[in-house]
């Protein structure tokens, strides 16, 4: 652990790109309450408008190629012990944990829930494929957890603050494309331009009535006909834990693989559903690409398309999942679906994964340990897990309540529960 975060020297946090909207603000204010002195770099108009506070707010003008000298500098000048930031992979992110860890500055990351949708990931230096999980087995788990534990419920069946997803990612796209002028060296972490993100974030907010309709439509007609079916989870093309945690660089080539290994191996009676993200954005034709890839694998009349949005209903009945390592796989393992990945993600556990080639597993699918997964879940529930949302008030406030203890607690979420085992285990000796 840094000594910068245990010693008696007053904290000072450096957030720098959060998720869009007045979340990281918010957060900042809480932890100056604490008494911590607070810190934000902004590197475009959207990050300066949900920062509220103009005196600690530091714009970041220059080019990408003078980030970590710049960094540096801030570091050293200002007495910084902690980075706040949203997902890990990101260019200047990236660079930051680099530079933090060089310093001794501890890294805090957030990132989307592993187990979605009604909890958000909280974790030190790393997320995804660089999470500290990566590298803890079941087996571990279950000795930092109480074996007398009740498990928690499942998880709600609703994202909970979608629509406020979409409206700060259109808010968010609307500065940065009209008011960036200050900002002139920016480049996105994404290869789409910000004129066309913010055009699509606005004609999904503009059309989530048709597109609940089509959703609705499209789910009947898949699951009308009574066959057994298998899943298949898209993500976002653009998503780091497909760009940096998997050898794959477009849906269409999961695609390929899927619709491929479906045709050679599911029993002839079975159907596949290609799910689309809630978030998807139409980059790629998808749709299109799902009907040219059945037909060329002869399987046209089997393949059904179902537009982003509610995932319970469909994998209530489904004998199988596979997905590169979207966290819709955690409610997959939730229910016992067997699940097929084909990425680097943290539920990738040998107890509850598959490793079957893929037409041998649509052929037979094995699956999960419930037990296992049940602990792992658990652990994940007791550690990094943290109830609340970024997007809608209330999930802001839940969220921010218990977060902020957490960032000033010298120890990791999951160092925390080691830790707190190791004590008990102790008193217990003593008192033996």
């Amino acid at each position: 652990m840094s000594p910068k975060a245990t010693g008696d020297k007053r904290r000072v946090f450096l957030f720098l790109q959060g998720p869009h909207g007045p979340f990281f603000n918010g957060l900042g204010r809480v932890l100056q309450a604490s008494g911590a002195k607070v810190w934000r770099v902004g590197f475009n108009a959207g990050d300066q408008a949900f920062w509220f506070d103009r005196s600690s707010y530091i714009p970041y003008v220059d080019t990408p190629n003078q980030w970590r000298a710049t960094l540096s500098d801030l570091i050293d000048a200002r007495g910084i012990s902690d980075i706040v930031l949203y997902g890990d992979t990101r260019p200047v992110h990236a660079e930051a944990v680099q530079v933090a860890r060089s310093k001794q500055v501890t890294v805090h990351v957030f990132e989307e829930g592993y187990l979605r949708p009604w909890w958000v990931t909280y974790e030190r230096f790393g997320s995804n494929g660089n999470s500290r999980l990566m590298s803890l087995n079941v087996d571990q788990m279950r000795l930092a957890l109480d074996q007398f534990m009740a498990l928690s419920p499942p998880p709600p069946s609703h994202w909970g603050d979608m629509r406020q997803h979409i409206f700060y990612g259109a808010l968010y796209h609307w500065f940065v494309m009209f008011l960036n002028k200050r900002y002139r060296n920016f480049r996105r972490h994404r290869d789409l331009p910000v004129s066309k993100e913010f055009k699509l974030y606005f004609k999904r907010l503009a059309l989530m009535p048709f597109h609940r309709l089509q959703r609705h439509w499209a789910t009947t007609r898949a699951l009308g006909n009574g066959n057994p079916y298998h899943l298949a989870l898209l993500q976002l093309a653009h998503d780091s834990s497909v760009r940096s945690h998997s050898h794959y660089t477009s849906m269409a080539d999961f695609l390929e693989d899927v619709i491929g290994g479906f045709a050679k191996g599911a029993p002839p009676h079975h159907r596949l559903v290609v799910k689309e993200h809630p978030l998807e954005n139409h980059r790629e034709p998808l749709r299109r690409r799902v009907r040219e890839l059945a037909r060329a694998h002869g399987v046209a009349d089997r393949v059904h398309y179902v537009p982003g949005g509610k995932l319970a209903k469909l994998l209530d009945g489904a004998s199988s999942a596979v997905t590169i390592n979207s966290t819709a796989g955690q409610q997959a393992l939730w229910r016992g679906i067997p699940l097929r990945i084909f990425g680097r993600s943290v539920y990738d556990k040998p107890e509850f994964v598959s490793r079957q080639p893929l037409a041998a597993f649509f052929a037979n699918p094995m699956p999960p340990d419930q037990n296992a997964y049940k602990a792992y879940r658990q652990f994940l529930l007791k550690t990094s897990q943290v109830p609340g949302g970024f997007y809608s008030r209330r999930g802001r406030r839940q969220l921010t309540r218990s977060v902020a203890d957490m960032m000033l607690n010298a120890n990791d979420p999951y160092q925390s529960l080691l830790a707190e085992k190791e004590a008990l285990t102790t008193q217990l000796q003593i008192v033996k």
